[in-house]
């Protein structure tokens, strides 16, 4: 409570789960702010390797209709099954270089804000928990439709918005600098995309 009106400093507090829900999902900064501050949840790390899971799957699925062959023999299904774990391997490696790009940015441009383990470690949780987006990706698989590639985008922006509203909130900091960020992880996860396909691997 304030001293000056008696009110709650988190309005929030008062609120149904299924509201602050929603605020989270308009990506309203002080919904993120009670859920970051004021709640216990540890999630992260189950959430983060169930996104993974999911973008694993829609890149599995779509090399598979991609390579669809008569032959029914066991070894092709191995294969396929092979391509899933590469596939998720190649989703965390992109996850990491896009994580690895964000806090170098942060670092280097407010290295003031991130000078403990603490907040490094915060700061990487909230990444985790805002990328919350990623599991829309297996029911817009599932509901496939002549706009399922839209869909995608928009789920990708989703994430990226609220990837960036989580940084804004936990540093404190302008929108400008949650941008740059924001672009650097992306530059970095597209290079190691860019690295794969050179290599000769389909991501």
């Amino acid at each position: 409570m304030t001293k000056a009106c008696q009110k709650p400093v988190d309005k929030y507090i008062e609120y149904d789960p299924v509201i602050i829900l929603i605020n989270a999902i308009l990506c309203k900064a002080q919904a993120y702010r009670h859920i970051l501050f004021n709640t216990e949840i540890n999630i992260h790390s189950k959430l983060c390797i169930f996104c993974l899971l999911c973008e694993a799957y829609l890149r599995w699925l779509q090399l598979q209709d991609s390579s669809q062959s008569p032959d029914p023999d066991d070894l092709i299904r191995y294969a396929k099954e092979w391509d899933f774990y590469r596939m998720f391997a190649i989703a965390s490696m992109e996850q990491v270089a896009f994580l690895i790009g964000i806090f170098s940015t942060l670092w280097l441009a407010k290295s003031i804000a991130l000078r403990t383990k603490e907040d490094f470690t915060f700061l990487l949780k909230a990444l985790l928990l805002s990328s919350y987006g990623k599991l829309l990706l297996i029911p817009a698989v599932i509901w496939e439709h002549d706009y399922t590639h839209l869909c995608l985008k928009l789920i990708k922006v989703f994430v990226l918005t609220s990837n960036s509203q989580a940084i804004r909130v936990t540093l404190n900091t302008s929108r400008k600098l949650c941008l740059v960020a924001i672009l650097n992880g992306l530059i970095l996860e597209n290079g190691i995309i860019h690295l794969f396909q050179r290599i000769g691997w389909n991501v």
